[in-house]
């Protein structure tokens, strides 16, 4: 089985000035490469998260049924365990690892091999502690693009990226809770057992996830002082030997209680702010966002023709794709692209002839004839591309010679059976029709298999 790369990032809280120097810092730092590693896909690394979170949230739901009191973050994940639900299959959906492999990644730090968007997701969650909102996000952007351009494509997928960090940091705090809720059942069973002298059957603490952490101490300080002064004077002594067992640790009972009611308010801040921020992310454009960021975008709204603008979001996202395959494929920056399509069209603006206008559109030199120029612009090889009339002639011209073949074969065939040339001829013609119609749909059905259908580039209405 392949080992898979875990990317674990974690930070302090950073307040909008430090976040967007550290945005600055990591950018400077970065180099990419074209390609991610295949062992640092994420979503295998999403299932153990996600199990984790599941099995936390059963464990909770029994502990509830059981009596025993749940942690004061676990709350967050019983209500709101349908939000982590809906985004982990989104994400899955969403993110093929064909997809990621296409991305670009980091060629060098401790992430190399990783998507440079993942990563740049990673440490806007873990340095905001998961509370991001549209604003966050936008600063962040602008702040890392001052050093380092992102790619358009990168900008759509930060959502995706954002979503997943913000699912494996509440796995980490759903760890957390699991293993406090452990303690606790440990606490009922000695309970049981020391103080109610009861020979009950023992609550089961196994566990199906994989438990990264060390026993934790505290939780079972914390639970077991709890429940000791619910049982009031007959735990008296019980109290005092753990007031002496935790002396010997260099604390105190009430230390340990300070220390534990601290640890859990941080596990539930973060948590409420995961889901508060799942939310968020939903409600976000990142077209939007990526129009006020990107400066791809920015150039190609100069657009002499001044249609660009006025495109549907869907047209506006495929001249953007066809600037981005050529940037992967000639390893010249997309911006540089943009401005020399600005450039070549800036020559046609005001003027007045209808075909002299089309080429003023920053189109013509994307999907149009214009690629040509575009490519001799940018110093490339230009493509020996055939004209739409060129195939379009090819197409009708099979139409017709074929059927006609395929009916000049029938009458021959029926000539030699029959010798009768009007009976040849009149299976022939008849047949026409037939043949014809068989041999349209059987052609169209090839093309549409072999090759994809043109998209057609609207305004926005």
């Amino acid at each position: 089985m392949k080992n898979y790369r875990e990317l674990n990032i974690s930070g302090t809280i950073l307040d909008n000035i430090q976040l967007e120097k550290y945005m600055e810092k990591i950018a400077s730092e970065h180099n990419i490469c074209n390609y991610c590693a295949s062992n640092t896909y994420p979503l295998e690394d999403l299932k153990n998260k996600y199990h984790i979170i599941l099995e936390t949230y059963n464990l909770l739901s029994r502990h509830i049924k059981m009596g025993i009191k749940i942690h004061s973050a676990g709350e967050w994940i019983l209500d709101n365990f349908y939000i982590i639900e809906e985004n982990v299959k989104a994400i899955q959906k969403e993110l093929s690892k064909k997809k990621y492999k296409q991305m670009l990644a980091l060629a060098n730090g401790k992430y190399v091999g990783f998507s440079r968007i993942y990563v740049l997701a990673a440490e806007i969650v873990a340095f905001t502690d998961c509370k991001l909102n549209k604003e966050v996000i936008n600063n962040c952007l602008k702040a890392y693009q001052r050093k380092k351009l992102l790619s358009m494509q990168e900008i759509w997928d930060l959502g995706i990226f954002l979503r997943l960090a913000i699912i494996s940091k509440i796995s980490e705090m759903c760890e957390k809770i699991y293993l406090a809720q452990l303690q606790k059942v440990k606490v009922e069973n000695i309970l049981k057992k020391v103080v109610e002298k009861q020979e009950a059957k023992e609550y089961k603490t196994t566990t199906s996830i994989k438990i990264r952490d060390t026993e934790p101490k505290y939780p079972f300080i914390e639970y077991m002082s709890y429940r000791l002064k619910e049982y009031g004077k007959e735990a008296i002594e019980y109290q005092k030997i753990l007031e002496k067992e935790v002396a010997k640790l260099g604390l105190t009972v009430s230390e340990v209680i300070q220390k534990e009611h601290f640890h859990i308010a941080n596990i539930k801040i973060t948590i409420g702010n995961g889901i508060k921020s799942l939310k968020e992310i939903a409600h976000i454009n990142f077209g939007e966002l990526f129009s006020f960021t990107n400066a791809t975008e920015e150039i190609l709204k100069l657009d002499p023709a001044k249609v660009y603008s006025k495109m549907d979001d869907e047209s506006k996202n495929f001249y953007r794709e066809k600037i981005t395959n050529l940037s992967k494929k000639t390893k010249i920056s997309e911006v540089y692209i943009a401005e020399k399509i600005i450039e070549l069209a800036s020559r046609f603006e005001n003027r007045e002839n209808l075909e002299e206008r089309k080429k003023a559109h920053v189109g013509y030199y994307l999907i149009d004839n214009g690629i040509n120029e575009l490519r001799e612009k940018l110093e490339l090889k230009a493509k020996n591309k055939k004209n739409v009339k060129f195939y379009s002639k090819l197409y009708i011209a099979n139409l017709i010679i074929m059927p006609i073949y395929f009916c000049f074969c029938l009458t021959m065939f029926s000539y030699f059976k029959y010798r009768n040339i009007y009976i040849s001829l009149i299976i022939g013609s008849i047949a026409y029709i037939p043949i014809s119609e068989i041999l349209i749909r059987a052609v169209n059905y090839i093309l549409s298999k072999c090759k994809k259908t043109e998209f057609l580039t609207k305004m926005n209405f």
